[in-house]
């Protein structure tokens, strides 16, 4: 509901007559009142989110009734529907489509509307809420104590977090309830990773929530969807069969507060003046009572009549702006299409045992678990190394080759790792392996996607052959196009890996070094290794 553009309201107040046009502004298709026409109005464009159109037509017919009377200001406002993200761009980039007014669902928008110059000025601060809430069947709620919970135990269909304020807003949820669970930024990472690779990768991202919803009735669904309640309310009376609930998690909730923002290139004085009476007009028994029944809550989050949504809220701390550029970008980051190569050290010291299972099966398990953090359209190929076990004597051997991680490549990566094995008395070839899986990377670069080396070893370099640590940072450094980077991810797995070692190949690409020094880190260091993009 958010990207589709719902028609033209051109609300004439100075004739006193309301004119419905869908598509273009020639398109009317009746009167909705009459009356007699202030003698100079003040002509206002306003753009809205779409759910909040109905209220602002009654409100501005309403204002229109009055005609300019008891100091009611004399105003010819035309209201449009547009998503919030679209305004936000449109305002930010300069565009000739910026409105005199602008009612976003969300006050986090305000600083996405940064022309570079100054920010857009909030004349009202809210005219409605709605808090966010999960949506889905009851099933799927055995533990609703945190988003974070709720989202890692499900299997969550977040709205567009660049287009949507839903999707944002549950993002800076599980940051902003971090004040009350002292969740670490891994487990914080397990969940908003595999997410963002997931939804990133898709053609299309989610933006029809009604959908959304539908998917999660269905009987067996584990789909929970995050929403507003005002959606969720409106969804239960177009469909009451539906097998839903709503719930806030225990450690509260963000909601949507529909502020009135003035966006006028000039006379932003008479666009504030149009804000506070819209505003004003808002505040009256007919428009309270026409807000509650679209489903929003007043500005202070009072309850919904009739017992409808989730009752009373418990709200969690608003996000600094720094939080929503921070959360937006880290995202946008996230969902990029990756192009990798996985480098396995199979040296003979992967033979050792870390209690019950060698280095190399607890390398093969983290490796074949990582599989399912990437989506299908992620492309991913494999290569092993240790000492001249490839053609020509070189320490690296090819396995795989990179290609989208379709359920038959996923076979052959699992299959190849499962028939490779430690080589005994086989040295760690690790510099001119790095050097190599760089240069092959670079041969097949893919400009639309995150080009990246994954380097799992369980020690050093100890190839007498090989250049030495200087000689191999000074390659890869010559190597490196900053217009086509290819970063090496070093994952150092056990007490022997050289950190520093590891540390030093990796930043000579300006990509990250990691090390497990237990067996129980490797996914975690995944998930490290996913976010270095």
């Amino acid at each position: 509901m958010y990207i589709t553009a719902v028609g033209l309201l051109v609300l004439s107040l100075g004739a006193v007559f309301v004119v419905r046009s869908f598509g273009s502004e020639s398109g009317a298709d009746g009167f909705l009142g009459g009356g007699k026409a202030c003698a100079d109005p003040t002509q206002i464009q306003l753009a809205t989110t779409p759910e909040m159109q109905s209220p602002l037509e009654a409100a501005a017919k309403a204002l229109a009734a009055k005609g300019g009377k008891d100091d009611t200001p004399c105003l010819q406002i035309t209201v449009s529907a547009v998503p919030s993200a679209q305004v936000a761009r449109d305002v930010a980039h300069g565009s000739d489509n910026r409105p005199d007014l602008w009612v976003p669902d969300s006050s986090l928008w305000v600083a996405q509307a940064d022309d570079g110059e100054s920010l857009p000025s909030v004349a009202v601060a809210s005219i409605a809420t709605t808090p966010m809430v999960l949506v889905g069947r009851k099933e799927n709620f055995a533990d609703t104590s945190s988003w974070l919970r709720m989202l890692g135990g499900t299997e969550p269909a977040l709205l567009d977090p660049l287009n949507t304020s839903p999707g944002a807003l549950t993002l800076l949820a599980l940051q902003v309830e971090r004040q009350k669970t002292s969740a670490s930024d891994g487990q914080v990472s397990q969940v908003v990773v595999p997410l963002a690779q997931r939804l990133g990768s898709m053609a299309k991202p989610f933006t029809d929530v009604n959908g959304l919803f539908g998917r999660a009735d269905r009987d067996g669904s584990k789909t929970v969807v995050p929403a507003t309640e005002q959606s969720f309310v409106k969804y239960q009376e177009a469909h009451p069969e539906a097998q839903l609930k709503a719930i806030q998690p225990g450690t509260g909730t963000l909601t949507l507060d529909y502020p009135i923002v003035v966006t006028a290139k000039s006379d932003t004085d008479a666009a504030s003046n149009a804000a506070q009476a819209l505003a004003t007009e808002l505040l009256t028994d007919g428009a309270a009572q026409a807000r509650d029944q679209a489903g929003f809550r007043d500005t202070t989050s009072s309850t919904l009549s009739g017992g409808r949504g989730v009752g009373d809220v418990t709200q969690l701390a608003k996000p600094t702006s720094e939080a929503i550029n921070s959360t937006l970008q880290n995202w946008t980051r996230l969902s990029l299409s990756t192009h990798s190569l996985a480098v396995i050290d199979v040296s003979g010291s992967m033979a050792e045992k870390v209690g019950a299972k060698t280095r190399w099966q607890l390398t093969v398990e983290a490796a074949a678990g990582g599989l399912s953090l990437f989506p299908d359209t992620a492309e991913l190929g494999l290569w092993t190394f240790s000492t001249n076990i490839g053609t020509d004597k070189a320490d690296y051997k090819p396995l795989v080759p990179i290609a989208p991680l379709s359920k038959n490549q996923r076979a052959k990566i699992v299959g190849q790792l499962g028939a490779s094995h430690p080589i005994v008395g086989g040295g760690t070839g690790l510099y001119d392996t790095a050097i190599a899986a760089v240069r092959a990377v670079r041969q097949d670069y893919k400009s639309n996607a995150v080009n990246t080396i994954l380097l799992f070893t369980d020690g050093k370099n100890d190839d007498p052959g090989s250049p030495t640590l200087a000689q191999a940072v000074q390659t890869l450094r010559g190597l490196q196009d900053p217009a086509r980077p290819v970063r090496i991810i070093a994952l150092g797995m056990g007490p022997e890996a050289n950190a520093d070692e590891l540390a030093a190949l990796a930043g000579a690409t300006k990509g990250q070094a990691y090390v497990a020094r237990n067996p129980g880190d490797l996914k975690a260091v995944f998930i490290d290794a996913l976010q270095s993009r």
